[in-house]
């Protein structure tokens, strides 16, 4: 077996053992969602790239952030940076609609192209093995709160900070965090 085959095995026999948050998720890379389409969206492919990983709602006051996570994908996807909208019903029940919904409202009021996963449980216990990894990494308060939460992940797959819903994806904050990761232009 090839080293990554080993892994994966090891991983996939510690979940059985021990739970989805297994001690052998090092990186974002090995976390999987499940895309909009319905095929496996594997963070792994974006390795070596910067990812922003947002969950996201389409009955949110925040839901205008769509327009600015897709201005930061066309600016930097060039250069390494991937965003993927993670949309989820936890909050206030602001994201009803099935996976067809969810997608077409993106694509025809915001135009976005990024990535997006379907659905999903982003907090407490059934959160997806993502969002309880970052937690564990990043301690409690970095926990989403709410919709559009942020997670910036490396090009090494570590997390490297996150940024609240109040923070709009276009702040220098924001900028100046992804700018640290991406090579230069």
């Amino acid at each position: 077996m090839t080293r990554n085959a080993l892994r994966s095995a090891a991983l996939a026999a510690s979940l059985v053992v021990m739970g989805p948050l297994s001690a052998l998720a090092a990186s974002a890379y090995d976390f999987t969602f499940k895309g909009i389409d319905g095929q496996p969206l594997p963070l792994a492919q974006f390795t070596g790239k910067a990812i922003l990983v947002v969950n996201t709602a389409s009955q949110c006051g925040f839901t205008p952030q769509y327009k600015g996570l897709e201005a930061l994908w066309e600016r930097y996807r060039d250069r390494g940076l991937v965003v993927v909208g993670v949309p989820s019903d936890d909050f206030g029940g602001q994201e009803p609609g099935n996976a067809a919904v969810i997608k077409d409202f993106c694509e025809v009021n915001y135009r976005i192209d990024f990535p997006l996963a379907d659905k999903t449980v982003v907090s407490g216990d059934d959160a997806h093995p993502f969002y309880r990894w970052a937690a564990n990494e990043l301690g409690f308060v970095a926990k989403p709160r709410w919709n559009f939460h942020k997670y910036l992940v490396g090009p090494d797959g570590k997390l490297v900070s996150w940024f609240s819903t109040m923070t709009d994806p276009e702040s220098d904050k924001v900028r100046d965090a992804i700018e640290a990761l991406l090579p230069k232009s």
